[in-house]
């Protein structure tokens, strides 16, 4: 018998197409994952509706691509299998979740026939419990939506994407088999989904800009530091007004790295307590008052706890609170205040700051050592990026010495420092370069070291499928380097595999022109190959084996492994 309320229908749509319909409008183009017999139904609809499937080489991969595409694009997406598919992806979207990258998981599931029943079925633990991954899920989620119910489908998807957005999280969407092919109400898709957020209590928002204004007017030589949820919330417009209207020196943190145009006449650099940039810390921590946007004081983003900025002088803007000293204003989101303050600011005292370069040490300099070191790469980069790269950095060496790199304009910073997962930075990769590609960006460029890089290697394959033309370099150190000056300098599990790292791309089934290979042991090697515009520039996928030490590594990661040490050792 027909379902009274289905044909009461205006507009028929089956659930899986509203969906991806949905992922579509909000600037979704192509959807991460792997198939699994619980998803493949669904997966018709992918193309159906104008997406693309990437077909990751596992879903672990899948997470960390997904990862890195939302943070370009915006939002993303990723289709897994019930069990054994999701579980893979966890850590990957946990690692979302932790740092606030909104990415929309898709599980399909067995038939809610099949789960009322408490039937045996593979991928289960065999107990009947259908509840268990999402419940698990649910912990590194924002919204959690099962459909199980055609009638309150389209709702729990709308709800879901909102959410994922609004919130910058991941959300989890579960899909029976049998409820794929359900019809919802099509005529929800001719209003697009509210992306957004919702206003402050203009009341409570002017009373919050006049106490913080009446804060910076009288501080004499204030300052702005930028971390990385003035990106995930999006408020970097609002931040790049104060920033350029009131001429207020302006440092970022680690995680901050991007957020900021760093050709400003303002940016001072990279402020991490003993880990900034040179002239950088005397600079914020001497001043009156520090505006803080978007904070995250983890131990990896402050160079292990050595900020010394004081509560006193410190007004902290959020997402959804701000603090003034220690006066607190819940559910006042930063956005709005920040558009205000800037709106009313007025003439500030202005205490110019230190102005970063790409300028090499003196000692590397001087020396004539040919041997790549990590004081002469990073400043020599700086020098060799573009305006509009997006610069993606594993957790390890490469993190730690992007600080002393000065970006070009407009380039966008990919790392993990919070979540910190090693492998991350390979997968985010491909999910970013596809990114880019979609939004017309000509380089990705993925820095990783070789222990990192083994983790995750497969996804250059994924990279390759998709046409995609990232330049690769791996840090060809020996091992794991940051975990070395953390403890065990010597121990054999520090230690990785020797490979053959140019020879992948081949192995990985890359045809004629489809990538080109380098190695590079020198410094005049580097300058060579920085200098051929062919490889600055090029339709094919680069892959660079870089040479450096075993032994050396950024001072901020010397400071930062010697703090994680103590912290780890540390006795009740």
């Amino acid at each position: 018998m027909p379902d009274i309320r289905t044909s009461e229908l205006k507009d028929p749509v089956d659930v899986a197409e509203y969906l991806f319909r949905r992922l579509k409008e909000v600037g979704v183009q192509s959807v991460h994952g792997l198939p699994g017999d619980y998803n493949l139904v669904a997966l018709d609809y992918i193309p159906k509706v104008g997406l693309d499937w990437v077909g990751n080489v596992n879903e672990l991969n899948a997470g960390y691509a997904a990862d890195g595409y939302a943070r370009v694009k915006g939002i993303s997406a990723i289709v897994t299998t019930f069990g054994v598919g999701e579980l893979s992806a966890v850590n990957a979207l946990a690692g979302a979740y932790s740092e606030y990258v909104p990415v929309v998981h898709i599980v399909g599931c067995p038939s809610t026939i099949s789960q009322r029943s408490g039937m045996l079925l593979h991928h289960t633990l065999g107990n009947g419990d259908f509840n268990v991954f999402s419940n698990m899920s649910r912990q590194i989620s924002c919204a959690t939506s099962l459909l199980n119910d055609a009638h309150e489908a389209a709702t729990l998807i709308d709800h879901a994407i909102q959410e994922c957005y609004i919130q910058s999280r991941p959300v989890y969407i579960s899909l029976p088999t049998d409820m794929v092919q359900k019809k919802v109400e099509g005529e929800r898709l001719k209003t697009p989904l509210s992306l957004e957020f919702p206003p402050n209590d203009a009341e409570k928002e002017d009373y919050v800009v006049d106490v913080v204004l009446r804060a910076l007017h009288a501080a004499k030589n204030p300052v702005i530091l930028v971390d990385a949820c003035a990106i995930r919330h999006r408020a970097l417009n609002e931040v790049h007004e104060l920033i350029e209207k009131s001429g207020i020196p302006t440092f970022v943190a680690p995680m901050g790295k991007g957020a900021v145009n760093e050709t400003l006449p303002n940016y001072g650099g990279v402020y991490a307590g003993d880990g900034s940039n040179a002239g950088v810390r005397d600079r914020v921590e001497s001043s009156d008052l520090v505006l803080s946007i978007g904070a995250i004081k983890s131990d990896f983003n402050t160079a292990g706890f050595t900020y010394r900025v004081s509560q006193l002088s410190t007004i902290d803007f959020h997402s959804n609170y701000i603090r003034v000293r220690y006066s607190e204003y819940p559910g006042v989101r930063m956005n709005g205040v920040l558009r205000k303050v800037t709106q009313k600011m007025g003439k500030l005292n202005i205490e110019a700051g230190p102005t970063p370069s790409n300028t090499i040490p003196q000692a590397e300099r001087d020396s004539k050592d040919p041997t790549i070191t990590q004081a002469w790469f990073w400043p020599r980069l700086g020098q060799w990026l573009q305006a509009s790269d997006v610069v993606i950095t594993e957790t390890g060496t490469a993190n730690f010495g992007i600080w002393e790199t000065r970006f070009p304009k407009d380039v966008t910073a990919i790392s993990q420092v919070l979540w910190g997962s090693i492998g991350y930075a390979t997968g985010a990769c491909q999910g970013a370069a596809l990114a880019a590609k979609e939004l017309g960006l000509r380089r990705t460029i993925l820095f990783t070291g070789d222990g990192s890089f083994q983790l995750t290697a497969q996804e250059v394959s994924t990279m390759l499928r998709n046409k995609l033309n990232p330049i690769i370099f791996v840090i060809c150190n020996e091992g794991y380097t940051i975990e070395r000056y953390i403890h065990g300098w010597d121990a054999p599990y520090n230690d990785v595999q020797t490979w053959r790292y140019k020879d992948l791309p081949a192995a990985f089934g890359a045809k004629e022109g489809e990538a080109k290979t380098y190695q590079v042991k020198t410094k005049e090697e580097v300058e060579k190959l920085f200098e051929d515009k062919e490889f600055a520039d090029s339709d094919a996928l680069r892959f660079v084996e870089t040479y450096m030490p075993k032994e050396d590594a950024p001072v901020a990661l010397k400071m930062t492994a010697e703090a994680s040490a103590r912290n780890n050792a540390r006795l009740e």
